[in-house]
Parts: structure tokens; C-alpha cells; sequence
């Protein structure tokens, strides 16, 4: 049996380790902790990166949501259009700033806003929309510009889990009127805590977030503005400079790592993997595959030393903490049938060639006992009894 972790971290570290401390000594002995020369120098590197004009560093990708739609004006009484089938994080957002989240459902392939039902859930108060790039793979952002051109909306790319994701040569975060990144640890661009950017091409809405993010202020006590304490420090700024130089190497890892897994497991009948359009280049922040017996089949990954996860089990429109919304089970079939089927597999960049071969041999073996089984005119007790 080999141990596979869903995400080693700790490899990660020990490959950049050296660089890594240096430039943690380096702030330690500066003593320059919040809005120092690594903060702005990320901000001009990141903005660089994504190809847009300006980028601000707040205190976690939640924040970046937060206050790219603060700044935008949207506030109580407005609507902002997004999707249920993501992390809490997105409606948390919409809701801090007093306006209403709607749903609209997933793309039953990409996980992600379908368009074809944007335009009936926009109202006379709709304000702003808020498509999710998720898993690593950009939302279908042609058509969703297209619908929020004709209704005059503001579009925030939810990007926390997108970073150095392409949409038609364009890298996410450059496609809306502003964009959220989240450098939580495990993400593909991650701090050694949390940390966040706002991105835009906007020097106006650009400078409302930055007076945000500093408590309003113009000079030292001077406030124009009421905002916040959403800064992003120096130590996870020098941590993510270093990091940042190996993202475009780190996610073709992924990328290869998630062919090997395609080329082991495309024959699997009624296992069905992440789906790359002709206008997207995933990223694989996760590896996510569905089946309609996923809960058995994790729990013989489990049994056999994989790590596995479930992004996401419950959509927002059935968590407790929407229940004031009104939406009911069945109101977006996709996003639940998702939740129902999805599971992750082991992705990071220093997989090994021998980890994604076990992983793949377990589901294929999984599978054989099952069809075996069937044959023999069982009833799968297996299933039943929870492996």
C-alpha cells in the first residue's frame, strides 16, 4: 500500500526551502510587517503576471471579493448573480456588502456559470455578476461579458482557484471589470497562511480598493472613506514573490500529471474526467472526477492510503447559512447532482509518476471487482456494506 496525500505541501517547501528563508530573514531583519516593499513590488509583479495595469494586495482572496464589489458600489438592496456549485467564500462576499446573492446553475462539464441561463435570472436590481473559474479551468467569459454589455453589470472574475488560467490566450483575471485571487495555502499560487489581490484595469476602482483595505485613509489619520483592515503583509508577500517565479512550472506539472491521470482512467466506464474546452487551459488547482457511486469508490481510495476530497458537498443554495434566500433542493439540479458524484484526486506538482499510477490502478481495479460482481448476478454488497 502507498500513501498518497491529496496535497503535499511539505514537498513543495523543502524543493524552494533555501530561497524561501532567505527572504523570510530578509523582512524579519527589515522589521517592516505591513504595506512594505515586498507587498508592492507582488502587487507589480502579480499585475504583470495577469497582464492587467493594477493589482492590490488585501488580507485573504475572501476580502479580494469582498471589496472588488464594495468598490464597485454594489451595496443593500442590489443583486449579484453567481453560481451555488462553489466555496462559501463567493456568497460570503456578495452578502457582506448588504446585496442579495442569486444562482444561476453549472455547466454540467465544466463546473462552471452557464451562460444560457444568466440573462432570466438578471432583474431591475442586478448589479454586478460573479463568475467562478473553478478547479483551475476559466468560465465560459465571452458570453457572460456579453450578457452583462447588454445589461450595463459589473463582472468580478472569482479567480481564487484559477491562478495562470488562460481563457482564449488571455489570462484569467484580465477578462472582467475586476477579478479576486486567494493565495489560501494549497492553491497554486499559495502563502504560508492567508493573503489575497484584487486585479483590474481600472486606476479608479483600483485606488478605491486600496483606500479600502487601509481603513480609508489618504495620510496618516486622514480617512476619506469608512473601510477595512485587509492588508496583505510582507512575510506572505516575500513568500509569494519567491513562489510566483515557479507558477508557470508548477502548473505544467499539473498538467502533465493530469494527462497521466487521463491516459490510465479515460476507459473507466461511468468515471468521468475534468473536461478541457477549446477556449480554456486548465490549470488543475484540483483534479476532479465524478462517478455516481463516488462515495464507495472514496472509501476505497481511503482504505488503500489515498487521499481524496469533495469540492464542494453541499451547494450554497442548501447550506444552513442561505436558508434565507428561499432556494429549495431541486431548484438547480447540476450544481446538486455535482455535489452528489464530484471527488478529487491527488494533484499537486511533485506527484510522482508511481503515486498517479497506484491512484489510477486502485480505480481500475475498483472498478473490475464491481463489474465482476455484476456479473455474477449479485447486488454489489460491497456498496451496501460501505467499500
Amino acid at each position: 500500500m502507498m500513501k498518497v496525500e491529496l496535497v503535499d505541501l511539505g514537498a513543495q517547501y523543502r524543493s524552494i526551502q533555501q530561497e524561501v528563508r532567505e527572504e523570510i530573514d530578509s523582512v524579519l531583519a527589515s522589521a517592516r510587517f505591513n504595506l512594505g516593499p515586498n507587498v508592492y513590488q507582488l502587487e507589480e509583479e502579480f499585475a504583470a503576471y495577469c497582464r492587467v495595469a493594477h493589482a492590490v494586495g488585501v488580507a485573504s482572496g475572501t476580502d479580494a471579493l469582498y471589496l472588488a464589489l464594495k468598490a464597485l458600489g454594489v451595496g443593500a438592496g442590489d443583486e449579484v448573480i453567481t453560481v451555488p456549485f462553489t466555496f462559501i467564500a463567493t456568497v460570503e462576499a456578495i452578502a457582506l456588502c448588504g446585496a442579495r446573492p442569486v444562482f444561476v446553475d453549472i455547466d454540467p462539464r465544466t463546473y462552471t456559470m452557464d451562460p444560457a441561463s444568466l440573462a432570466a435570472a438578471i432583474s431591475p436590481r442586478t448589479r454586478a455578476i460573479v463568475p467562478v473559474h473553478l478547479y483551475g479551468l476559466p468560465a465560459d467569459m465571452d458570453s457572460i461579458m456579453a450578457v452583462a454589455s447588454r445589461h450595463g453589470l459589473a463582472v468580478v472574475e472569482d479567480a481564487c482557484q484559477a491562478h495562470g488560467s488562460e481563457y482564449r490566450g488571455h489570462r484569467v483575471g484580465s477578462l472582467g471589470h475586476a477579478a479576486a485571487f486567494s493565495f489560501y495555502c494549497s492553491k497554486n499560487l499559495g502563502a504560508y497562511g492567508d493573503g489575497g489581490m484584487v486585479m483590474t484595469d481600472d486606476p479608479a476602482l483600483a485606488r478605491k480598493v486600496r483606500l479600502l483595505r487601509n481603513h480609508g485613509e489618504v495620510q496618516r489619520y486622514r480617512h476619506s472613506v469608512l473601510g477595512t483592515t485587509s492588508r496583505l503583509d510582507e512575510l506572505q508577500a516575500a513568500v509569494l514573490r519567491v513562489k510566483l517565479r515557479y507558477l508557470d512550472i508548477w502548473n505544467e506539472a499539473r498538467r502533465t500529471w493530469a494527462e497521466e491521470y487521463r491516459d490510465r482512467l479515460d476507459d473507466v466506464p461511468g468515471l468521468s474526467l475534468p473536461y478541457e474546452p477549446a477556449y480554456g487551459k486548465h490549470v488543475y488547482h484540483l483534479f476532479v472526477v465524478r462517478h455516481p457511486q463516488r462515495d464507495a469508490l472514496r472509501r476505497r481510495l481511503g482504505r488503500l492510503g489515498i487521499a481524496t476530497g469533495i469540492h464542494y458537498p453541499v451547494p450554497a443554495h442548501l447550506q444552513p447559512a442561505c436558508a434565507f434566500l428561499g432556494y429549495r433542493a431541486g431548484d438547480f439540479p447540476e450544481a446538486e447532482r455535482a455535489a452528489r458524484e464530484v471527488l478529487s484526486l491527488p494533484m499537486y506538482p511533485e506527484l510522482t509518476l508511481d503515486q498517479v499510477a497506484y491512484v489510477s490502478q486502485v480505480i481500475r481495479d475498483w472498478h473490475r471487482e464491481r463489474k465482476a460482481q455484476g456479473r455474477r448476478g449479485t447486488v454489489l454488497p460491497f456498496v451496501a456494506a460501505g467499500e
